[in-house]
């Protein structure tokens, strides 16, 4: 599998994102569905299941795949079932939202189709494989870097995700390092759906309400982008720093030249639902993972690395979707 053969366009990651892959072989098919691509994490996300697809496929003529995107827990749902019914060895499903997910995710795993449910957990486990990145050491290393920035001192303002378990992990991760730092002041700490347009009106009222602010941590890429823009449209000069998260190629290019303000991010790769696809193709057929003396991990947790100007040209990659 070649560099220039995953990293063709970013915008194929739009043009599959209302398409499916249906099935053509007869001996394995394994269903992925993923979120719609609603931001730059989720279109990264959905690139790479087609990339995967694709690959995966001519590697293994005998592994068909089958590859939706919902806009909703319920259009999840609705997908799942429409998976179900088409002869379906295995599944791949990063959840819309678990909760919502949880009955039919566990009927399938329970009808014995083989499960990996990646980067959203379920409350009650119902999967032969979990893999996902390390949320907890997101938040750890965003809160670190920023310490160590600021002297240990400052003002700053947190951007959460969703109430979902996986944000929670990041900010519960990343105050607990900041109780290490009692001169470091935590203004406020709002959710902004990892949506940019809320993302975007939540700063602005956080900066309208906060005239002196060191540091904001966007848990998210895309986040950061819009508290950037909220920074500049604000003509505030008193913020030294944005920390984002996820790795995507627009902040490690700004990391790159040096920006004033955006100097660091933590990775969360999308590419992680490829590696949930290979994981299902090995574990439907009962095969070990390259030198392994046992058969597929029930568990996997992705390294988060700490992205600045040091390392930065470790994970430049221009052509690359997210």
């Amino acid at each position: 599998m070649t560099l220039s053969r995953l990293f063709k366009t970013a915008a194929l990651a739009t043009a599959i994102a209302s398409t499916s892959s249906l099935a053509l072989a007869d001996d394995y098919h394994i269903g992925v569905t993923v979120p719609s691509a609603d931001h730059g994490w989720t279109a990264g996300l959905l690139w790479w299941a087609q990339q995967a697809a694709n690959d995966l496929s001519e590697e293994y003529p005998d592994v068909s795949f089958t590859v939706l995107s919902a806009n909703s827990g319920t259009a999840q749902v609705s997908n799942v079932e429409d998976l179900m019914i088409r002869n379906l060895d295995a599944l791949v499903i990063l959840p819309h939202d678990p909760a919502t997910l949880q009955a039919v995710i566990s009927e399938a795993y329970d009808e014995g189709i083989y499960t990996v449910v990646v980067d959203r957990e379920l409350e009650t486990p119902a999967q032969n494989v979990f893999i996902a990145g390390d949320n907890p050491g997101l938040g750890e290393h965003a809160a670190r870097y920023i310490a160590e920035e600021l002297g240990g001192e400052g003002n700053i303002l947190v951007l959460e995700g969703p109430p979902i378990p996986i944000n929670s992990q990041r900010v519960d991760a990343f105050n607990r390092v900041m109780e290490n730092y009692p001169n470091i002041n935590i203004l406020a700490s709002q959710t902004t759906n990892w949506n940019p347009q809320q993302a975007l009106s939540v700063t602005e009222d956080l900066l309208g309400s906060n005239p002196e602010v060191d540091a904001i941590w966007a848990g998210d890429d895309d986040v950061l982008i819009s508290a950037l823009q909220a920074v500049d449209e604000n003509n505030r000069d008193d913020i030294q720093l944005i920390v984002g998260g996820g790795g995507s190629q627009r902040v490690i290019e700004m990391i790159r030249d040096e920006h004033p303000m955006v100097k660091g991010t933590v990775t969360y790769p999308p590419n992680m639902i490829a590696s949930a696809m290979a994981l299902a193709v090995h574990g439907v057929k009962g095969e070990h993972l390259g030198d392994m003396y046992h058969g597929v991990p029930s568990r996997l947790i992705l390294n988060a690395d700490l992205i600045t100007l040091d390392n930065v040209e470790e994970y430049y990659e221009p052509e690359a979707a997210y």
